[in-house]
């Protein structure tokens, strides 16, 4: 097995962070995060209480495994000084900074968060929704305080004017290049959200998609969608099956002094067993869990 552990993060849903109810039962639903929010969910007039509804939450409530994130207002909104001032020692995970385009901007979020008393090494999530974004998407992937990139898609298709297609084919290139830059400085990259909750076949084939293109897991807007990204996210057992049978005969090959060895008529190398070896670590996670 590698030295390194894997924290799943397949599915992590959006709440509103005025809305108590939500994040109450958000703590036994079997997600992989969730993201209290306090930007686009909630109301310009309730942003003062939604502040105080998070912070009794965080302290409240067991959420067990389930990372906790905490979705500020920007530092250029009226708000985002005051949810710094009052989040930043509340105990999240990580939090998560809206509409990011530039490293600058995570530099003064970190300074600001470091001068309310937070931890100096509190993890940033980054929200990838903007084309100056996009744009500088390698600069901030390579920001040392960041831990995962959040795509924007709705504000993405937006600003691009491109249109919603079962496809995606106007954001393709730019969910592409994030994948990359997530890649290039080894951090996680969640793909954005799915608006229609009546259509689960649609769901269901932008959670396999944003999978094969590389993503981590999903953002989501509502709790009927997390067993369908913990599914397409997660560990089939045919890929489990698999992974085992690379690394039991990856093992027998070594003791044989052979670099390479065949599964299933498929030629094995050592990157093979590097996946492999994520997947499980990847299973005993979840299984744990359960």
């Amino acid at each position: 097995m590698t030295s390194r552990s894997y924290t799943p993060l397949r599915s992590v849903l959006y709440a509103p962070g005025s809305n108590r109810r939500a994040l109450e039962k958000a703590a036994a639903l079997p997600i992989d995060g969730l993201i209290l929010d306090l930007e686009d969910a909630v109301a310009p007039d309730a942003k003062e209480q939604a502040r105080e509804t998070v912070r009794t939450a965080l302290a409240g409530h067991d959420y067990g495994y389930r990372q906790r994130i905490v979705r500020i207002n920007s530092l250029e909104s009226p708000w985002g000084a005051a949810d710094i001032a009052a989040l930043a020692t509340a105990g999240a995970d990580a939090i998560l900074l809206p509409k990011v385009e530039s490293p600058e901007m995570i530099d003064r979020v970190a300074a600001s968060l470091e001068s309310a008393g937070g931890p100096a090494d509190l993890p940033l999530w980054v929200m990838a929704e903007t084309p100056r974004g996009i744009l500088q998407i390698d600069a901030i992937a390579a920001h040392p305080r960041v831990q995962v990139i959040v795509m924007g898609t709705s504000d993405l298709a937006k600003e691009l004017r491109v249109r919603h297609t079962p496809g995606r084919e106007g954001l393709l290139l730019t969910l592409g290049r994030c994948v990359l830059a997530a890649r290039a400085y080894d951090r996680e990259i969640l793909d954005g959200v799915y608006l229609d909750l009546q259509d689960e076949a649609g769901f269901v084939a932008a959670c396999e998609q944003g999978r094969d293109m590389g993503f981590d897991g999903k953002t989501l807007i509502h709790p009927r969608q997390v067993e369908p990204a913990n599914r397409a996210f997660g560990i089939s057992p045919d890929a489990l099956q698999q992974a085992r049978q690379i690394i039991t005969a990856w093992q027998e090959a070594q003791q044989a002094g052979r670099g390479v060895c065949v599964v299933d008529g498929r030629l094995v190398e050592n990157l093979h067993v590097e996946e492999a070896q994520r997947l499980l670590a990847m299973h005993e996670v979840i299984h744990a869990r359960s």
